[in-house]
């Protein structure tokens, strides 16, 4: 007979195993204009997936604090699926370039 893992080794589990990891959102089309948003959950935490005025997609947690800002998460479009990292361990938010074209973030997801 198993024992049923306890809540600390859950959490462990989870953060270490999913949340590392590149995770599946939507499809590129169901963000199709500027404004559109859409609003996920990833493993327990609400994620909010959006296209800004750049026509880039961008994602960000959403806090539970009180008058706490969306955390920006790292998103990736491949093939025209859009995936989310909620790993911020070796993320570093780098300054938007300015440019005239839009532009696309790309990345290879673990599960690819």
């Amino acid at each position: 007979m198993t024992t049923p893992p306890d809540d600390r080794s859950f959490r462990r589990e989870m953060a270490t195993a999913y949340r590392s990891g590149w995770h599946f959102i939507d499809l590129v089309t169901a963000i199709p204009h500027s404004g559109d948003s859409l609003m996920v959950t990833v493993f327990g935490e609400p994620v909010v997936v959006t296209r800004d005025e750049d026509d880039d997609v961008r994602a960000y947690r959403c806090l539970r604090r009180p008058r706490g800002a969306p955390q920006p998460v790292r998103c990736a479009i491949r093939y025209g699926m859009i995936f989310v990292n909620l790993d911020q361990r070796d993320h570093q938010l780098a300054e938007p370039t300015t440019s005239a074209a839009p532009r696309t973030i790309s990345a290879t997801p673990r599960s690819a």
